[in-house]
């Protein structure tokens, strides 16, 4: 049985100097659930996933690549992605996400 949980996402954001800080909230049957703090500047090159995704913008703003589309990232966007679809992303400044992954 999976338990709940309950995080003030607020508190927990924590931007590094450089880099990526992240942070795992959750794990259940078939999701995980990670609070990602970006680094103005930092860039997570072209990759796929076995599972479906959905981004959360919740603080900063980026760019996305989805499939060769750009898409803005700014607190409030959501984000979904298909198992297998390729996307990228760089922070233009500071960026905070909850990424959610779902499926085997």
């Amino acid at each position: 049985m999976v338990k709940s949980t309950v995080k003030n996402l607020e508190e927990l954001m924590e931007f590094p100097k450089e880099g990526i800080f992240s942070t795992v909230l959750a794990k259940g049957g078939i999701s995980n659930h990670t609070l990602m703090c970006l680094k103005k500047g930092t860039e997570i090159s072209e990759h796929t996933s076995t599972r479906e995704a959905a981004v959360t913008v919740l603080k900063g703003k980026g760019t996305f690549v989805l499939n060769g589309k750009k898409i803005g990232m700014r607190p409030g966007v959501f984000i979904f992605m298909p198992k297998n679809a390729p996307h990228s992303l760089k922070a233009n400044g500071d960026l905070a996400i909850l990424l959610s992954l779902s499926g085997k």
